[in-house]
């Protein structure tokens, strides 16, 4: 199945993660809420970046075939750039990288070498002045809500300075960048990242733990839109 574009930048755009889906069940549950999915996130863990093992290119490749969906991957590894090319020739549309992990330029360029749309990420405690330099070579700009690794963690508001700070600087230098948020989004925590500039609401827990997903994520989407 052909994946579609990321859509034009700054656009309210609702990712649901996979990390709280049932597996057993994944490609169900991924087209159960297609009507309400503008971008399908996928959080990758190696157990060395954050303490947690996830999936890899198999999966995505094996959901490609049911997802016309915008491909977001979170990477949470160490040594990403080894995967750019299996991730691209699995369906992968966008690759996002962390930049504690350093040589940012080089991996940044290497994923646009590979025809990917390149996020940067930072964790709760990683300052905006760390992702600023590289406002104007990347696609998207994730600011995480927790500490990366686990599903289901609570929402750090603290971070919505940082988002404020991000979306001021977005503006202020023209950049077709989309500010992302992941973590402890639901319908309390979305009119509050989207006030304060987050376009894209990763959701996992708040949707897919819901007994009716498709209805979680529509409340999830009308909420985030009357912020």
């Amino acid at each position: 199945m052909t994946s579609i574009n990321a859509g034009p930048t700054g656009r309210l755009r609702l990712a649901p993660s996979i990390l709280a889906a049932d597996f057993g069940s994944l490609a169900d549950q991924v087209r159960s809420i297609d009507d309400e999915t503008d971008w399908l996130h996928v959080d990758v863990m190696d157990g060395h970046f954050v303490p947690n093992v996830s999936i890899g290119p198999p999966v995505v490749a094996s959901l490609r075939r049911y997802s016309a969906r915008f491909f977001d991957c979170h990477l949470m590894m160490t040594e990403p750039g080894r995967y750019f090319g299996a991730f691209k020739a699995a369906g992968a549309d966008g690759c996002t990288i962390h930049v504690e992990i350093g040589d940012t330029a080089a991996l940044v360029a290497e994923a646009r070498s590979l025809g990917l749309r390149v996020g940067l990420a930072a964790n709760p405690d990683t300052p905006f002045s760390a992702v600023a330099p590289f406002l104007g070579q990347i696609d998207l700009l994730l600011l995480m809500t927790v500490f990366p690794g686990f599903g289901g963690q609570s929402f750090i508001g603290d971070v919505m300075d940082k988002v404020v700070q991000a979306r001021h600087e977005i503006e202020t230098q023209s950049v077709a960048v989309d500010l992302e948020v992941d973590g402890g989004i639901d319908e309390r925590t979305a009119p509050l990242a989207v006030a304060a500039g987050a376009n894209v609401l990763v959701a996992g827990s708040a949707i897919f733990s819901r007994p009716d997903p498709l209805a979680a994520a529509r409340s999830l989407r009308l909420v985030a839109s009357h912020a």
